[in-house]
């Protein structure tokens, strides 16, 4: 079971590509990623997970758009034409963190998040995809690329429940301020 349990320990936020030019091709859902994606990075804050961005091609799609960026003081977002997120600056800053579970949110679920998370899976990270942190424009493209993930074999999961699974108790010191972020 432990493929399913995340720990504050072992855990890494990787928010990848939601930018200024592709929220409005995401519909209702962009907007849902992005509140997700900064209820995840105030969990990460508040419980000391390491943070990754990246941003695909800024020069073209945008950079991190505004309502995530404001959250991500401190954090330089990695630059990268590929799509997959595993370029080397991001290889080596996951590997520095010496941690080996990933929750993953981001832009396109079936492109950028699909290569992403099968690079992690074949390097030997446990995977967390937020199904409701993460988007498609078409929607069969996102429940196809959620498919595909599952089946390789990275967990398929939800704001709530990583919330939740990482504080673990609700006598938590930060239960209470976190648990407010999803009311």
């Amino acid at each position: 079971m432990d493929k399913f349990t995340l720990e504050r320990n072992q855990a890494t936020l990787l928010i990848i590509d939601i930018q200024e030019k592709l929220i409005p091709g995401m519909k209702e859902h962009g907007e849902r990623v992005i509140k997700n994606t900064n209820t995840l990075l105030t969990v990460a804050k508040t419980l000391e997970l390491p943070v990754l961005v990246t941003v695909q091609y800024p020069r073209g799609i945008g950079n991190t758009v505004a309502d995530v960026a404001c959250n991500l003081e401190g954090i330089t977002p990695y630059e990268k034409t590929t799509f997959s997120a595993c370029t080397e600056e991001v290889n080596c800053a996951m590997k520095e963190t010496g941690r080996k579970k990933v929750i993953i949110t981001g832009m396109e679920t079936h492109i950028c998040v699909f290569q992403t998370v099968r690079e992690l899976l074949k390097d030997g990270y446990e995977v967390f995809v937020v199904a409701d942190a993460v988007c498609s424009r078409a929607k069969e493209n996102y429940l196809h690329g959620l498919s595909l993930m599952e089946k390789m074999g990275a967990v398929i999961t939800n704001t709530e429940t990583v919330l939740f699974d990482l504080v673990k108790d609700a006598k938590a010191p930060e239960f209470k301020e976190l648990s407010k972020l999803i009311r």
